[in-house]
């Protein structure tokens, strides 16, 4: 995997603009997790490999950095970057609606995948907004593996809506000479 340097620029931007956001978001409580959009972003114009390069080192850095429960989570984000690119290969952010719909994909993939890192590795409890969902459930008597999935796939697909949107919105009004630098959008944004 080589990346241009515009790449690798982009990818380093993208990057603290995830930890910073999702730091904040954490920090506020907020029960979205906007951790993402740089990832989205990256792999809209770069393709899927930048775009899960992105998000592992974001989850890495972020752990290291400040929140180590964030660098648990970066087999979420290697396929949030990775999805995000593929539907983007296959035209996935040309219109708002379709840019709604990969973010529906992206949130019921990414909660699939991050289940089961809440919920054995934190045994429900990660610190994000949603945990306060998650014991409401769990206090009127649902079981944690369910209450877990259902807090967060109402989360995730609020939550990844508006990043596909966040993102597709700065992608489609990026100027023309900066994206023709991306040959990867050329041909997903055609």
């Amino acid at each position: 995997m080589k990346f241009d340097t515009r790449t690798l620029v982009l990818m380093a931007i993208a990057i603290v603009i995830n930890i910073v956001v999702g730091q904040l978001a954490v920090w506020v409580k907020l029960p979205l997790y906007i951790d993402a959009v740089g990832t989205v972003l990256v792999a809209i114009l770069a393709g899927p490999l930048a775009g899960a390069a992105t998000g592992v080192l974001t989850n890495v850095i972020w752990g290291l950095v400040s929140d180590p429960t964030a660098a648990a989570f970066f087999p979420v984000s290697l396929v949030v970057g990775l999805v995000a690119g593929w539907l983007a290969k296959a035209g996935g952010f040309r219109t708002i609606l379709r840019t709604v719909l990969s973010g529906v994909v992206i949130g019921i993939i990414s909660t699939i995948v991050a289940i089961p890192i809440i919920v054995y590795m934190f045994g429900g409890v990660t610190g994000a907004g949603t945990d306060f969902a998650t014991a409401y459930m769990v206090a009127i008597g649902q079981e944690l593996l369910q209450s877990v999935a259902i807090a967060n796939l109402a989360t995730n697909l609020a939550d990844k809506v508006l990043t596909c949107v966040i993102a597709w919105i700065i992608a489609s009004r990026m100027p023309g000479r900066f994206t023709a630098g991306f040959p990867f959008y050329q041909r997903a944004a055609g």
